[in-house]
This record gives C-alpha cells, sequence and structure tokens, in this order.
C-alpha cells in the first residue's frame, strides 16, 4: 500500500512540475500553445495507459472447484433441485428460474420448499450458504 501512495504522488509531483515547466516556457519563448497541451496530452495519455496497466487486477491462481457429487446423492438432491439452486446462485427470481428450465413458477416455488428441507434452512440465502459450505454451489 505504501509503495502505491509513493508512486502516485510521484506522478502527482511530476505533473505539477511539468505544468510549471510548460507555463515557463509558454510564457519565456516563442512556442505555440497547441505545441505545449500537444505534449501534455501525450504525457496525460501514457500516465493514463500506465495507470490502466497497473491498476489492472492481477489474475489470482486458479482455485479449483470440484463439486460434492456425494453430500449431494447424501441429501437426496435431484438433478432439477441442483439446477434450480445454481440458478438461485446466480441471483434468479424463481420467475427467471422458471423461464429458464422452461417451467412454471410454482413448480420452481416447490423445488425451493424442497431444497431449504433438505439444506435444513430457513431461507433461500440461508440454502444458499449452506450449499456453498458443502461444495454443491460454487462460492
Amino acid at each position: 500500500m505504501k509503495r502505491i501512495i509513493l508512486v502516485f504522488g510521484a506522478i502527482v509531483i511530476l505533473l505539477m512540475l511539468l505544468f510549471e515547466t510548460s507555463k515557463r516556457i509558454w510564457l519565456s519563448s516563442d512556442f505555440q500553445a497547441e505545441w505545449i497541451l500537444a505534449v501534455l496530452a501525450l504525457v496525460f495519455f501514457g500516465i493514463g495507459i500506465w495507470v490502466y496497466r497497473y491498476s489492472k487486477a492481477k489474475p489470482k491462481e486458479a482455485q479449483t472447484w470440484t463439486q460434492d457429487l456425494v453430500m449431494i446423492d447424501t441429501l437426496g438432491i435431484s438433478k432439477r433441485e441442483l439446477e434450480v439452486l445454481e440458478a438461485l446462485a446466480d441471483g434468479l427470481s424463481n420467475k427467471e428460474i422458471g423461464e429458464q428450465l422452461f417451467v412454471s413458477e410454482s413448480t420452481v416455488k416447490t423445488h425451493v420448499s424442497n431444497l431449504l428441507v433438505k439444506l435444513d434452512a430457513k431461507r433461500r440465502t440461508e440454502a444458499l450458504k449452506r450449499a456453498q459450505e458443502l461444495q454443491i454451489v460454487p462460492k
């Protein structure tokens, strides 16, 4: 964190020096303002590219996630209930899940109710949390 603060602080100081230098050059010579603005624009463009690359998140090591099929069988979760659970994990509503799986909304509600019982949960969010802990759906 200290490194980031120091780097961006140095950039700000360099920009202030660049502005002051460009002001002095413009006042003391016959350079046209367009050339000075073009140089400033190129400097800002370069800094923008550098900041973008610097701030771009470095990819973390891919964590391998495996679905616990034994736990799914142990809990008695059907294939369709698993599909509903995965759709719940994606944040879809009952209506959206029904449209995605080509079933009615009441059928989705039935599957959700069965999942709540099988996962020993009172709410959808609690069921999702439990399913993630049991490695049934990814976090």
